[in-house]
């Protein structure tokens, strides 16, 4: 109704004569019917943006994890003492690089003494926990998982061991890129990259063949004395199948065979972790569950937790991973190292 009467005021107040418009009669038409004019409208306030949640720099808790770190030993300069026990599941440690069977393998690999990196640490561990428990030799039969362009085949088979090989389907690597990065095994050329068994040698025990680690054909079951993998099960998509292959794999040994594995290993946290995708980071309590299982299916696994107290187990290389010191590496927001776990098969 008001907006009816004012539509027609308007046009007629605004031909009205002054006096008029001024009256006490004109006071009382504009508090009713016309809205009146502000002079300074009020400024209209922008609405503060939300703020943006705050990222979080993925070095800060690698940092604090490294600023908290405090070595105890220089092993350097007061190298440890040689081993006198076998081996246990454990993790990569500058003590244990230092020792001199580590240091054995890590020359006899091609690689330089001293090299203080857990890529080697990973060959030596497997290479070691295999030969003290009589599997590299002559008679012994191995099964090796993703082995890509590593040198454990020929290492294996110069000493004497039969070898079966295996990785992806050619096709399944190239898709998941492992073709192009140098990573996949695609024959003999690229098992003994480094010459470290004689050509006819290994051509007489090894055999190549590809493998699915998430779908284990069961023509190789019960098989073999040892197997291994290094580095290859936190790929396989998610940490729980991480977990079944570790089980699954049990079926291709023998009884009291031996299985050595090794994988990405997450220091820092033993709540959050990258749980699924390419590369899955191993918690203290995912391997714990992996240790329980195993042990109530019969078969005997020990680890000693020891996380290694040299100044190079508190150095934390940084992505995109140049330093020359790598026992310790930034994954995401995380510290990651490597593990090694050796199982025995119930007899």
């Amino acid at each position: 109704m008001k907006s009816s009467i004012l539509k027609l005021v308007l046009p007629v107040w605004r031909v009205l004569p002054a006096e008029f418009r001024q009256s006490s009669l004109a006071a009382k038409i504009r508090q009713q019917f016309i809205v009146p004019v502000v002079a300074h409208p009020v400024a209209q306030v922008e609405p503060t943006p939300p703020v943006a949640a705050e990222v979080e720099d993925p070095l800060i808790p690698v940092r604090a994890w490294q600023d908290g770190f405090k070595p105890v030993h220089d092993y350097l300069q007061s190298p440890p003492p040689a081993r006198t026990e076998l081996l246990q599941s454990s993790m990569c440690t500058e003590q244990m690089m230092r020792t001199e069977v580590f240091q054995y393998w890590t020359a006899r690999m091609g690689d330089r003494p001293g090299h203080m990196h857990r890529k080697i640490w990973e060959w030596a561990f497997i290479t070691q926990a295999l030969k003290e428990r009589g599997m590299l030799q002559e008679g012994q039969l191995g099964l090796g998982f993703a082995v890509g362009t590593e040198p454990l085949t020929a290492i294996f088979a110069a000493h004497g061991a039969s070898i079966i090989a295996t990785d992806l389907f050619t096709e399944e690597a190239q898709a998941k890129g492992w073709v192009d990065s140098t990573q996949h095994a695609n024959g003999f050329e690229a098992i003994n990259q480094r010459n470290l068994c004689d050509e006819k040698e290994l051509r007489r025990l090894v055999e190549f063949k590809f493998a699915d680690m998430n779908n284990i054909s069961e023509e190789l079951h019960g098989k073999f004395d040892f197997l291994w993998s290094s580095c290859a099960f936190e790929h396989l998509g998610s940490i729980e199948h991480g977990k079944q292959f570790v089980y699954n794999a049990m079926h291709c040994l023998k009884p009291g065979g031996i299985a050595v594995h090794t994988t990405e290993f997450n220091m820092s946290s033993n709540d959050n972790t990258v749980d699924t995708g390419a590369t899955v980071l191993f918690r203290k309590r995912d391997i714990e569950d992996i240790i329980t299982t195993l042990q109530s299916q019969g078969h005997q696994i020990e680890i000693d937790w020891d996380e290694g107290d040299g100044f190079a187990d508190g150095h934390v290389d940084m992505a995109p991973y140049v330093q020359d010191t790598h026992l310790r590496l930034q994954i995401e927001k995380y510290v990651v190292t490597s593990i090694g776990l050796i199982v025995q098969k119930a007899a």
